[in-house]
């Protein structure tokens, strides 16, 4: 029997998204502001040998769920020689990625042969110049990243739309067609008080009960479940295979069934995204750390996870950026 990592609210934790970078492609304003330079320093970041190590110690504690996030995980170079070995560790039997799809269309085949399972891809619009207005990047790119995604066979693949007021709101309905068309599922998320960006992005608040009570006028929704680790509430389109998720962290937070931590690029375990709750481990991994101390300094970490997170409460608490973190 596998052993259980739980926290000190008795929460199971069997979930690790771990970030492979803290850089992107793009500049979503509300994540990554343009011009922003002050990112990690390569020799900072875990090699793959270190993050393989430390996936393996949460397995061995009972962890199997793993996402392979960022910054965006495509700019790290031979993502796919690192999936294809936590794809083999034992234990880890669900391995996703959470990407742009900007480079998607070059890495979709490596990425399914190397055991990456499932894609989630952020994707806030399908219109062309506003895609340039939200992430400075191409709309076409990540269209054709997705169509890569599904030739290589990849499912479910989903689509993450960040709903906010004035920018994005009034494609909801649109964005729902598209997924329809293509067999993608779609999941709407909150805007979160992330770094300076975030709280900016707050001005844009929708609180997603709002969305689905508009969905419910247009759609016969009907409950739906999916696979997965994420805190996503689903309905599904009657007479449809789509699935809709809700990710509501502000409007109705799901802290109390809380699975997950974050490692990032740099080590730092994050014991919760909205509190600055964490833990190093990459000056244990550099001082000869062996794998039972490794063991013990993450179950030491997980007595650091705090009950809830304040967004409400507290908006300017967390002053990292969201690619920082592993989102």
């Amino acid at each position: 029997m596998r052993p259980i990592l739980t926290d000190p609210f008795n929460r199971t934790i069997d979930y690790v998204r771990l970030s492979v970078t803290d850089r992107c492609d793009l500049r979503c304003f509300y994540c990554l502001p343009e011009g922003t330079h002050d990112f990690i320093e390569p020799e900072e970041w875990l090699t793959f040998d270190e993050i393989e190590r430390v996936i393996a110690a949460f397995s061995s504690l009972g962890v199997r769920r793993v996402r392979v996030t960022g910054g965006e995980p495509l700019v790290r170079k031979n993502l796919a020689d690192l999936t294809a070995r936590l794809s083999q560790l034992p234990g880890i039997d669900d391995l996703s990625l959470s990407t742009n799809a900007v480079g998607l269309a070059r890495h979709a085949q490596a990425l399914k042969v190397s055991g990456i399972e499932r894609l989630n891809v952020s994707l806030d619009t399908l219109r062309a110049d506003r895609f340039k207005e939200i992430t400075k990047g191409r709309l076409d790119k990540v269209l054709a990243g997705l169509i890569a995604a599904k030739a290589a066979g990849f499912a479910p693949i989903k689509i993450n739309m960040v709903v906010m007021k004035g920018i994005n709101d009034d494609e909801v309905e649109d964005m729902v067609e598209f997924c329809m068309e293509h067999d993608f599922t779609l999941r709407f998320i909150e805007t979160m008080p992330m770094g300076e960006t975030g709280r900016h992005a707050t001005d844009h608040f929708v609180d997603l009960q709002e969305v689905k009570q508009r969905l419910g006028q247009r759609y016969e929704l009907i409950p739906g479940i999916m696979p997965g680790g994420g805190p996503a509430r689903y309905v599904q389109v009657a007479g449809t295979d789509l699935r809709i998720g809700f990710i509501t962290p502000i409007s109705q937070h799901f802290c109390e069934t809380c699975n997950r931590v974050r490692l990032s690029v740099d080590g730092t375990l994050y014991l919760c995204l909205g509190q600055e709750n964490s833990y190093p481990l990459r000056e244990l991994l550099r001082s000869g750390v062996d794998d039972e101390g490794l063991k013990s300094a993450i179950m030491e970490a997980l007595t650091l996870k705090p009950e809830r997170h304040e967004f409400r409460e507290k908006p300017s608490q967390v002053v990292r950026f969201m690619s920082f973190t592993g989102g």
